[in-house]
C-alpha cells in the first residue's frame, strides 16, 4: 500500500503548475550553461581570474554574444521568478484543472519560444510576440487573484 501523499499534491492544478515550473527552470539552467560555453568559446571572461586561468588578462572583457545570453537570462529572472508566485497562489483558488494548464502552458511555451528568437536572433518582432503571449496568463491570474483577495483588504 502506498502512503499517503501530501493534500497539495492531490491538487492538479497544483501538480501542472510545479511540472511547468520545473520545466522553466530547467530552462534557465540550459540558458546559464549556453552563456558559460559561449564566454569559453569566444573568451570573454568577466573575472581576471578566469580570464587568467583561460589565456591572459586580455580576455576579461564583455563580448556582445555572451552579453546577449545574459540578457536571454536576465529576462528569464524578471518573468518566470513572478510566474512561480503567481502560479502557486492561483493554484490555490481551486481553478478549473484545463484552464489553469492552459495558462501554465501557454506561459512555459512563450518564454520558450522567447529564449529560442533571443538566442538565435530570431527577425523581429519573434521575440516580443513571445514576451507578450506568455504575460497574457500573468495578467489572467493576477487579476483572479486581486478579485478572489478584495475581501480581505
Amino acid at each position: 500500500r502506498a502512503a499517503p501523499s501530501p493534500k497539495m499534491m492531490e491538487n492538479k492544478v497544483f501538480m501542472s503548475f510545479t511540472f511547468y515550473s520545473t520545466v522553466l527552470i530547467l530552462k534557465m539552467y540550459v540558458v546559464a550553461i549556453i552563456t558559460g560555453q559561449v564566454r569559453l568559446r569566444k573568451k570573454a571572461f568577466a573575472n581576471p581570474e578566469d580570464a587568467l586561468r583561460n589565456g591572459g588578462l586580455q580576455f576579461h572583457r564583455e563580448d556582445p554574444d555572451v552579453e546577449r545570453c545574459r540578457r536571454a537570462h536576465r529576462n528569464d529572472m524578471e518573468n518566470i521568478f513572478p510566474f512561480l508566485f503567481l502560479g502557486a497562489v492561483y493554484s490555490l483558488l481551486d481553478p478549473s484543472p484545463a484552464v489553469a494548464r492552459i495558462h501554465f502552458f501557454i506561459f512555459c511555451v512563450g518564454r520558450i519560444v522567447h529564449t529560442i528568437a533571443y538566442l538565435l536572433k530570431l527577425r523581429a518582432p519573434t521575440r516580443s510576440v513571445a514576451y507578450s503571449v506568455a504575460q497574457l496568463p500573468c495578467f489572467s491570474m493576477a487579476l483572479q487573484i486581486l478579485l478572489a483577495t478584495t475581501p480581505y483588504w
